[in-house]
């Protein structure tokens, strides 16, 4: 029974709408953190002089804001994800067993 029960969800176009969804949302999120992250790095390495200048007449540098932002930026992705896979994909989820438990029929 089990084995239906996975070629049912299988088989079910919501799977994939849910396989497509969460896969578009991973690379689009997974793109934003590797171009600000190595972008980062990139003015590391090409323009030290702007990252070591200072913000007003204090030691605090703009490279020192931009790495802190960079944290702050990631962690905003990380709720934005778990957000939304706890409420679109969950549903789908819920949808796609629901549909294999009952076999389609609701």
């Amino acid at each position: 029974m089990e084995k239906n029960i996975y070629a049912h969800i299988r088989n079910n176009p919501k799977f994939d709408e849910l396989v497509t969804k969460r896969r578009r949302f991973a690379l689009v999120l997974s793109a934003i953190v590797l171009v600000l992250f190595y972008g980062f790095i990139m003015q590391v390495a090409f323009f030290p002089e702007v990252i070591a200048m200072p913000i007003g007449s204090g030691k605090l540098t703009y490279g020192v804001m931009a790495g802190f932002s960079q944290f702050s930026f990631f962690l905003l992705l990380t709720w934005l994800y778990v957000r939304r896979a706890n409420t679109e994909f969950d549903r789908l989820n819920e949808a796609l067993i629901d549909d294999a438990v009952t076999g389609g029929q609701a």
